[in-house]
């Protein structure tokens, strides 16, 4: 079980390493859309609205306060807007939710493998767009554990949608890396629509990778403290067995030089 853990802490953060390079080419292209005025077709910049936080938790043993941690973390920073609704991945992280008297909109299953966070993104993905066609929802934000350095894991909550102009300021400030201008194929529109979905896409990816990484990170964690718990306890309990037997063998002892005092004395 610790193997296991620990080849899929390393596969998890591997595929958010790979990701790396395709963030930064879909934010390059949304910088050229953004420079183009190309932003002004979507309505990304209302801060005002109704929000979806998606809470990624698991489903799986051995993980301590994983869920409850994230959960917290996803009340604290979300949870106090009436304008808010919670999506959970996986029932445990939705648990918390309910107890502190939240309501859980929409349940999802926790991917077991790093081909599978795919097809939960892309579930996800696909109720949000259904949502903010129907004007429900313009804002997206995502809540989850990621590794962190000693310690298993770290609560993180994170703005997704809008792009607020921060963030367009620096998108469209970054430079292009070689010395070809960029050119837009296509509508703006269409262009626009095609990078912010790659945007939320790899967004979702990465904190989903990134929260099972410190799942198994936590269960490891979990499986040593446990084996340092077990070679404590043998510890004492080989030490109160020795104490037992040379109790034993002690009462033993006084009993025979008793017996033979006792018949010297008649």
């Amino acid at each position: 079980m610790k193997a296991l853990a620990a080849s899929s802490i390393i596969e998890y953060e591997q595929s958010v390493h790979a990701l790396d390079d395709y963030y930064r080419t879909v934010q390059l292209g949304l910088g050229v859309c953004i420079r183009n005025g190309g932003d002004a077709v979507l309505p990304l910049k209302h801060h005002q609205g109704v929000a979806a936080v998606v809470v990624f938790g698991s489903d799986q043993g051995l993980v301590g306060r994983f869920n409850d941690v994230v959960a917290h973390q996803a009340i604290s920073s979300f949870g106090n807007s009436p304008h808010t609704r919670f999506w959970a991945v996986g029932e445990r992280a939705s648990e918390p939710l309910k107890d502190a008297g939240l309501t859980v909109d929409r349940l999802f299953g926790v991917p077991v493998s790093v081909s599978a966070i795919g097809l939960l993104v892309t579930e996800i993905l696909g109720h949000y767009e259904a949502a903010f066609s129907r004007g429900e929802i313009n804002q997206l934000h995502v809540a989850y554990n990621k590794a962190g350095s000693g310690v298993a894991f770290a609560p993180l909550a994170e703005k997704v949608l809008p792009l607020d102009e921060n963030w367009r300021k620096t998108v469209s400030a970054c430079p292009w890396p070689s010395g070809t201008l960029p050119e837009e194929i296509g509508t703006g529109p269409a262009t626009l629509s095609a990078f912010v979905r790659e945007f939320l896409f790899v967004s979702l990816f990465r904190a989903c990778a990134a929260s099972l990484a410190s799942e198994n990170a936590s269960r490891l964690a979990a499986m040593q403290r446990a084996d340092k718990n077990i070679d404590s306890l043998l510890g004492e309990l080989t030490s109160q067995f020795h104490r037992m037997r040379q109790d034993g063998i002690d009462e033993e002892l006084f009993d025979v030089v008793a017996g033979y005092e006792a018949l010297n004395e008649s």
